[in-house]
């Protein structure tokens, strides 16, 4: 993809301006950067980025996206609350579509931790 090509997260910046610098090996500044770009990550089938920015003791031992796989339509951050220095939660709300099926809106509240300064995702409650 070329350097213009919009980032899928939402920014309006392209993609290696944005999430594509934390794909390529960045620390995430804070949670909703590394919660953005595990979305774009999920967007571009990116299964290598997205086991790395999860934390190992969450990360599933089977983390497969071949078959039918979503569209991804947008992602809506809705909060964003840091908790202390190494925790922090974000709320969102992403829209796919899977085939030519309806559109659906997956909320979930996300947490993060900060370990040797890097985010990780751990796990979220879907709403």
């Amino acid at each position: 993809m070329s350097s213009l090509t919009a980032c899928p997260c939402g920014r309006h910046l392209a993609f290696d301006d944005c999430c594509g610098r934390i794909h390529a090996g960045m620390p995430a500044p804070d949670a909703e950067s590394l919660m953005r770009a595990r979305y774009s990550a999920y967007v571009r089938g990116d299964v290598d980025y997205l086991r790395a920015s999860w934390h190992p003791r969450t990360c599933p031992s089977d983390l497969d996206l071949r078959g039918p796989q979503p569209t991804w339509l947008g992602l809506d951050v809705r909060a964003f609350d840091v908790l202390d220095d190494n925790r922090a939660e974000v709320e969102f709300v992403a829209r796919y579509r899977i085939g030519g099926g309806s559109v659906v809106r997956m909320r979930e509240r996300s947490r993060f931790v900060r370990e040797d300064g890097h985010w990780y995702y751990v796990d979220g409650d879907v709403a």
